[in-house]
């Protein structure tokens, strides 16, 4: 009878790394399930190109601000592109706004593959670009969406941007992973960390938190504890909103509303 359950409990071993070496290898196609097909710029944007430190070149949309209006850059969440990121940022960009919506490496054509140090490449070089197009810093605010968060905090502390918009923002992405396996040692096996809750309380520049109580992919658990570990930090919750809050109506006012009182344009609608 030992002997049985001996077999037994080895075959479950061994399943069960299996399955964590095959979640292991595989996690960036989890983490990034980029869309790969390329798609034409958003109307009104005009699609550009720059070069990152590491050789890459990435497409990207801009549209131009306004006459002394700021511009806003916005990093996208991990299954989204600059589609989406354009409706996120609809409000703003007809408001006056300028509007920089970088595409990661893998994603929408662009060469690559995506990985944390790779989308930190990637912000780098589309901040550079924006700053060569006489675009100061002081009239600059960086906006990131999920997992886009990790690479606008990381962009703010480099490039110190005048704002900092969050929307559904992760604190750590181990913590997420652990959350969706409770049965994985998943915070050992991540290899991307995305640390915002060891950075937030470094930023120079107001920020702003967005995130749905009705998230059941990032939890608001999430913003609070970023929201808790800065002063400079105001978080706002949304009832029965999940992780789509980026793309509403609501949430596009309450950005325009927060970078209009930051820059000072608060009748500029």
């Amino acid at each position: 009878m030992l002997r049985p359950l001996l077999k037994l409990g080895c075959l479950a071993v061994i399943l069960y790394l299996c399955v964590a070496a095959g979640i292991f290898f595989a996690q960036r196609a989890l983490i990034f399930p980029a869309p790969k097909e390329k798609v034409a710029a958003p109307r009104g944007f005009a699609e550009v190109s720059y070069r990152t430190r590491d050789g890459l070149v990435l497409s990207a949309a801009y549209r131009r601000a306004a006459p002394t209006m700021p511009t806003v850059v916005f990093f996208h969440g991990n299954g989204d592109n600059w589609n989406g990121a354009a409706t996120a940022t609809s409000r703003l960009a007809q408001a006056g706004y300028g509007v920089l919506l970088p595409e990661y490496r893998g994603y929408s054509g662009n060469p690559g593959n995506p990985s944390e140090a790779g989308l930190y490449h990637d912000g780098r070089a589309a901040l550079t670009w924006l700053e060569t197009q006489g675009v100061d810093r002081s009239h600059i605010a960086i906006i990131g969406n999920s997992i886009g968060s990790g690479v606008a905090v990381q962009m703010a502390l480099e490039h110190p941007p005048a704002a900092l918009v969050l929307i559904s923002p992760l604190a750590r992405l181990p913590d997420v992973a652990a959350e969706k396996f409770p049965w994985l040692p998943a915070r050992w096996l991540v290899r991307d960390h995305f640390d915002n809750l060891a950075k937030i309380d470094r930023m120079r520049a107001p920020v702003l938190i967005l995130h749905g109580k009705a998230d059941s992919l990032i939890p608001s658990d999430h913003a609070r504890r970023l929201a808790g570990k800065s002063h400079r930090a105001r978080l706002e919750l949304f009832d029965g909103a999940g992780h789509e809050l980026a793309y509403l109506d609501k949430v596009g006012e309450a950005g325009l509303r927060w970078l209009n009182g930051v820059f000072g344009l608060v009748g500029a609608d």
